[in-house]
């Protein structure tokens, strides 16, 4: 498990990204660099990053499903995922 206060972190920029999107669209359509940089730095989405919904390990998550390899194979093996089984062939 990740520490708390990273995926708190985490949270708390994709807050920011949401909020300042509107802005952020209308400062790139008007060209203004000078106010896109005025804008705090957790407003950028780049800054967040893809974290596992259940550890929130920041490294192999897979986007369709939010939940890192471990996790993910984890959950295959007990039929929690539909559609998901171990591959045989």
């Amino acid at each position: 498990m990740s520490k708390k206060s990273i995926i708190a972190r985490n949270v708390k920029r994709q807050r920011m990204v949401e909020r300042y999107a509107a802005k952020r669209e209308a400062l790139k359509a008007d060209g203004d660099s000078m106010g896109l940089q005025r804008l705090p730095r957790n407003s950028s989405p780049n800054r967040v990053v893809n974290r596992c919904s259940v550890t929130g390990r920041p490294r192999a998550v897979y986007r369709k499903f939010g939940v890192c390899r471990n996790v993910f194979r984890s959950l295959a093996l007990d039929g929690k995922i539909p559609g998901i089984r171990k591959a045989s062939w």
